[in-house]
């Protein structure tokens, strides 16, 4: 039987910030429905955050000592069992009893000892997995010790590493004087860690895991070449031999305009009427004028320079001249904030801004929006488009990372979305033309958001593919 042992720093529904723990979240049981015989386990930081609810189903398993440096920490190992998968809890009141998961001043001691924890978690239970599947910078450590210290090891020795780069933007960068101190690294390892005078976690992953995924196959190409590497592109050339992308999926029981709860009417492809009363409560809500006719472009976002909303701000009045509503959720720097609630004020009734994060209304945005513009300057993955596909509501993408891998353009004849090549704010204006004329004629319109909403955006695919990876390096 094979056996798979998750790391990461969040998970889904316990605690996430983010992309990652949608993943681990999702992953792991899509693995195990997609193949019962093999045993999948997932292990995350007992973050005090975790809610009441999850911690009441958790069994205590046993309490370990972490060695690192010249540290020695004491934790415990809890565990619960969720669609067939085992998750263990690593609780560590002096490092993971804080506000946040992340951005704290600590973060690479604290990782260092849930990386470590990881790999001692195998012995403490007696699971030594086929494969250790690491995620993102927080248990790069983890990918990197099983090579060059637990390695001595034959249970250790025979375990494989699978390192995925969700965002090669955070790649764990640290100052080299901590490198025994704090991370308890050894000499062997310096080479594959050290880059540009600092410790590049990212970097040590990378070159000692048996292989290396990325969340779409584009990323998998784009982050072997500047500006996306940011400054890795020479290191994942050399190993891109060990390098594949395998798109992510959304679990469809949360995405299901039929059953979902929290949207005022449900609908489906048989019958959109649902959607016209979505549309018309979440213009009520964001104070626009309540019209069918008018094409709502929604955005739900974090506001940063990456996510393309230079490209709105510098194109956002012209493309109010044309008869169309904005609808924007999210929270992040100042600039975009301004900008957008300046907007509002300028555009009454028809620009509604909500600065803020609210996953109810999310669920309202994607269901009543009729279009959803992603201009993404990078988009390693990308989730937001293939929700809002779920609920008819047409993307509007920039051609990058994972939106270039799900959303290819509308043609008349085939494509599921409006999709612009260069990083410009007039071609993204276009493809916003684009998208208007085609809504102005509603039996066409009505016909791209019944396709858009047969597409199999699931984890059933993405699980085969892993499993099919897995069982390739194994074999």
């Amino acid at each position: 039987m094979k056996s798979i042992l998750f790391a990461g720093g969040e998970v889904l529904p316990f605690a996430a910030t983010g992309g990652l723990g949608d993943v681990l979240g999702s992953l792991p049981e899509a693995i195990k429905k997609a193949d019962p015989e093999i045993d999948v386990r997932v292990v995350m930081p007992g973050y005090s955050a975790i809610a009441g609810k999850w911690r009441s189903e958790m069994k205590f398993v046993c309490s370990m000592t972490v060695n690192f440096s010249w540290r020695r920490e004491g934790c415990g190992v809890y565990s619960l069992e969720k669609g067939g998968v085992t998750y263990y809890f690593i609780v560590s009141d002096h490092y993971f009893a804080r506000s946040k998961l992340y951005g704290e001043f600590d973060d690479g001691e604290r990782f260092a000892f849930f990386s470590y924890a990881v790999l001692e978690l195998m012995s403490a239970v007696d699971f030594f997995p086929d494969i250790l599947h690491a995620n993102d910078w927080q248990t790069a450590i983890a990918a990197i010790a099983l090579k060059g210290k637990y390695g001595a090891s034959e249970k250790y020795r025979r375990v494989k590493a699978i390192y995925t780069i969700h965002n090669i933007d955070y790649q764990g960068i640290y100052d080299m004087a901590i490198f025994g101190d704090v991370f308890g690294f050894g000499p062997n390892v310096r080479n594959a860690v050290e880059f540009e005078w600092s410790i590049n976690l990212t970097k040590g992953a990378v070159i000692c895991a048996d292989y290396v995924t990325t969340v779409s196959p584009r990323y998998a190409m784009e982050i072997q070449y500047e500006p996306t590497a940011r400054g890795l592109s020479y290191i994942l050339r050399e190993h891109s031999y060990k390098i594949d992308g395998i798109i992510n999926g959304i679990d469809e029981s949360l995405y299901d305009p039929k059953k979902d709860k929290e949207i005022p009417s449900t609908f489906s492809m048989s019958n959109l009427s649902g959607k016209a009363v979505d549309k018309a409560e979440l213009q009520r809500r964001f104070g626009l004028a309540v019209r069918p006719d008018v094409p709502v472009i929604a955005m739900i976002s974090r506001l940063a320079e990456h996510k393309g909303f230079d490209l709105v701000m510098c194109v956002g009045r012209e493309i109010m001249q044309n008869d169309v509503q904005i609808v924007l959720l999210g929270t992040g720097e100042k600039k975009y904030e301004d900008y957008f609630r300046a907007l509002a004020r300028d555009f009454p009734g028809r620009v509604g801004v909500s600065i803020s994060y609210d996953r109810a209304l999310s669920k309202l945005i994607y269901a009543g929006a009729d279009m959803f513009l992603m201009p993404s300057k990078s988009e390693a993955c990308g989730l937001a488009q293939m929700i809002a596909s779920r609920y008819g509501t047409v993307p509007i993408v920039h051609e990058v990372g994972g939106l270039y891998d799900t959303i290819k353009p509308y043609t008349g004849k085939g494509g599921n979305g409006f999709t612009f090549a260069a990083y410009n704010a007039h071609d993204m204006l276009y493809v916003i033309r684009q998208a208007e004329s085609v809504y102005r004629r509603p039996s066409e319109w009505t016909a791209l958001e019944k396709r858009i909403m047969k597409i199999d955006f699931s984890w059933d695919s993405s699980a085969k593919k892993y499993i099919a990876l897995y069982n390739d390096l194994l074999a």
